[in-house]
């Protein structure tokens, strides 16, 4: 167990904080993307119907070139002469539209981008004569760009303070849960510092009791006693490590089957003191990645919840199949509480004893969560079903390394 709980402890709460605080910030500048396109859109929009509208009017009420309105021109083309209002730039006249309807009378608008700015004109006939209004968009432009510059500084503002406030915020959230946590941790190292003595003793005293039963009728059941205690132990580490989250269980390729194999050997006393036949179909070597150990635990549970549960047969099946390898433990025994079955890989998740359920059915508790855990912790999956001739189905389903 990792004892620099306090300094790993306070690193993994700013990492936690820092990634609330991130994620604030993130979703704040996605809806504040979305508020500034929404405002941008709507802003062109508006600007694109006030400009065709001035247009419009100053093609349909003016008669003099020389008073249009405020960032207007006029050009009047009638009896082949073109009259155009002071300054206007020789640029930002549209003679094709001019020429255009004066032909066939139809009315256009068009915008025209030169070097020194963009003008939107509207060509209309009236009468005898052919009136082209030109209207310089770059205070529209100006408005534009001032409006998208307040949007960014204030979006960046935001940004800032939803940062602050998501790790702030995230912080407190996260502080009495990482208490809750590191309480939790040191009671599971301290309770494993407690029993590791004696195992160690019952480990010690297997193995000579193993030595003077060397030529004695008991040396098997000796021999599995000082396998019991070996794995554990093992299993005693495996907890550790599984609750300290500053540590990694070590990985490596694994025969899945001899594993499976010997957790139902070790689980035949049992299944013989249940009055249960456990039978294993032969199944061809199958390798996985991952902890022994934890793997080992998941299918003792496995089987533990089967014999606990069977009538008279526990039938254990290991089947690979693609990229997979499925364990299965079915048994015949009452089958599956549907009360139970959504919550029965759920910690301390238990039906009612099996002498006080209706049929006798089933209880759950903490060793097929114990499972789920595990199989997640391998990438894998734990399912379970009631079979169409009665007892319950249950299957670990793990990656499958070739």
């Amino acid at each position: 167990m990792n004892r620099a709980g306090p300094a790993t402890e306070a690193r993994m709460i700013r990492r936690t904080a820092l990634a609330a605080g991130l994620q604030a910030a993130l979703a704040v500048a996605v809806t504040v993307g979305v508020l500034c396109g929404v405002a941008v859109l709507v802003l062109l929009r508006s600007q694109e119907a006030d400009q065709n509208a001035m247009l419009t009017t100053t093609v349909q009420r003016t008669d003099d070139v020389t008073d249009p309105p405020a960032g207007v021109w006029l050009a009047i083309a009638r009896s082949g002469r073109l009259d155009t209002s002071p300054g206007l730039p020789p640029a930002a006249l549209d003679r094709s539209a001019l020429a255009a309807t004066a032909a066939d009378g139809a009315t256009r608008t068009s915008d025209i981008s030169v070097p020194h700015g963009q003008y939107r004109t509207l060509t209309e006939r009236r009468g005898d004569e052919v009136v082209q209004a030109v209207l310089d968009l770059h205070p529209a432009h100006v408005e534009r760009g001032r409006l998208l510059k307040a949007q960014l500084v204030t979006g960046a503002i935001g940004l800032v303070l939803a940062a602050a406030a998501g790790t702030w915020s995230g912080r407190r959230a996260i502080v009495p849960l990482a208490r809750a946590l590191s309480l939790q941790r040191r009671f599971v190292a301290d309770a494993g510092h407690e029993l590791r003595t004696p195992l160690t003793l019952i480990s010690t005293r297997a193995q000579l009791l193993q030595r003077h039963a060397a030529n004695s009728p008991l040396k098997s059941e000796v021999d599995d006693l000082v396998t019991d205690a070996h794995q554990l132990t093992e299993i005693l580490e495996d907890l550790l490590l599984a609750a300290d989250p500053s540590q990694e269980s070590p990985r490596r390729r694994i025969e899945l089957t001899t594993i499976v194999r010997d957790a139902v050997s070790a689980a035949r006393p049992a299944a013989t003191e249940h009055g249960v036949r456990l039978d294993l179909a032969d199944s061809p070597p199958v390798t996985v990645e991952g902890t022994e150990v934890a793997l080992r635990r998941a299918v003792a549970a496995l089987l533990d919840n089967g014999i606990r549960h069977a009538a008279g047969t526990l039938s254990v099946t290991v089947l690979p199949s693609g990229k997979h390898v499925t364990i299965t433990v079915t048994d015949d025994g009452p089958g599956i509480d549907p009360a139970v079955m959504p919550t029965m890989f759920a910690r301390f998740a238990s039906g009612p004893p099996a002498s006080e359920s209706p049929g006798g059915r089933r209880r759950y508790g903490l060793g097929l969560a114990l499972v789920s855990e595990i199989a997640a912790r391998h990438g894998g999956t734990v399912s379970a079903h009631n079979a169409t001739t009665g007892g319950a189905i249950l299957r670990l389903t793990l990656p499958r390394v070739s």
